[in-house]
């Protein structure tokens, strides 16, 4: 998710996981959770820790890769290193860069880039469209993979996400399902309901409108076909966390306008295997009023679109 960490409703992963040690019921996987570096920020970790984490990174960092990940940032300094942590723990044969877009951060995003010695680049222009297209033209991949700064992405993520694209030419991009981390006082059953519905929309958007499922935290495509197709250019500039009902809302995203690209020329597929089911924070949950509300305002929305997401009809990113 795209969030400016300096509002009021400013959730780190680190807080989550300090208030919800139960994980009741529905437990997060145990790959998630040695990158949490519990109650601590990143100028809190130990030399050693440090030390580890970069040289993780360090075999993720080709200068010919096969794959590129690049990974929009604004104001991250209590979660990029945790998501990257999760990146760096990958298991695949592939060669990797990770890349970090530093969408104008005033933080210490930039700095902690700098000391793990991961490559960033730095896009001044506000907004993640803005950040997702100069992504896409700094990418040496063959294959793109969109990630986010408050997300963890499981070992086998990476080579989940490629392979389909690598197997099947017509088969142009990807996205896979996602899973959410308990706010404070959330059960964790109590996301998993969210989820479920969520997983039955996905279902029923797949044949007319598909490209609503695709989210930009989870998706991958061709590199070449993203940027000849029209990148992530979209008209209004999606900022924040997006959240329904705020002022700042906007319908058309970049990562639906680049599966509507993508659709133009082949197919997209939906990777339902957990080894490529990502976890990221409830911040456009919390964004909207809590879990409930959240799940009251998808309800209202997605009912008034039901027959348009059976019949089709007009298309919007």
């Amino acid at each position: 998710m795209y969030s400016d960490m300096s509002s009021s409703i400013s959730i780190t992963i680190s807080d989550l996981i300090n208030k919800n040690k139960y994980m009741s019921v529905l437990s997060l996987p145990d790959w998630v959770k040695p990158h949490f570096y519990e109650g601590v920020k990143f100028n809190g970790l130990s030399e050693d820790q440090v030390s580890d984490l970069k040289r993780r990174l360090s075999k993720f960092s080709h200068e010919e890769p096969d794959v590129s990940i690049m990974i929009p940032s604004w104001n991250e300094e209590n979660n990029i290193f945790r998501t990257l942590s999760s990146l760096a723990s990958s298991t695949t044969s592939l060669k990797v860069e990770i890349v970090v877009i530093n969408n104008n951060s005033t933080d210490n995003t930039q700095v902690i880039l700098d000391q793990l010695n991961v490559r960033s680049y730095f896009q001044p222009l506000q907004g993640i469209p803005h950040a997702r297209q100069m992504g896409l033209e700094k990418a040496r991949g063959k294959y793109h993979l969109c990630a986010d700064s408050d997300t963890f992405y499981p070992p086998r993520w990476i080579d989940e996400m490629v392979r389909p694209m690598i197997q099947q030419k017509d088969i142009v991009g990807v996205y896979s399902r996602y899973a959410f981390i308990p706010p404070p006082g959330v059960r964790r059953v109590n996301l998993y309901a969210y989820e479920k519905v969520a997983g039955m929309l996905v279902r029923i958007r797949k044949y007319r409108r598909e490209h609503i499922n695709v989210l930009g935290f989870s998706m991958g495509f061709v590199t070449d076909i993203g940027r000849k197709t029209g990148g992530f250019k979209v008209i209004n500039v999606r900022m924040f966390d997006n959240a329904i009902g705020s002022e700042y809302y906007v319908e058309e995203a970049e990562d639906g306008r680049m599966a509507l690209n993508l659709k133009t020329v082949g197919k997209l597929k939906l990777i339902t295997s957990s080894k490529a089911r990502v976890f990221t924070s409830p911040r456009r949950l919390s964004a909207e009023g809590g879990v409930l509300t959240a799940f009251k305002n998808r309800i209202k929305l997605h009912t008034s679109r039901i027959t348009e997401y059976l019949n089709g009809g007009k298309v919007e990113a």
